[in-house]
């Protein structure tokens, strides 16, 4: 991933993202927070497992 500093003055860092621009970024980021998320899991184990039962119950709690 090039390093792209604010202090660049690049054509592109100051032309309009377009939304397929935008889509591929907000996709790659996605899969990075997925993949980071899932190393997690594997790292500490049982601070995943805490979390899944929080969820199950905000999501039991929930009324729609």
């Amino acid at each position: 991933m090039p390093d792209v500093h604010p202090t660049d003055d690049s054509d592109e860092l100051h032309a309009p993202e377009t939304p397929a621009q935008r889509r591929a970024r907000r996709a790659q980021f996605l899969r990075d927070l997925m993949e980071a998320r899932e190393l997690r899991d594997r790292v500490q184990p049982r601070r995943a497992r805490a979390a899944r039962m929080r969820q199950q119950m905000r999501m039991r709690t929930f009324r729609w």
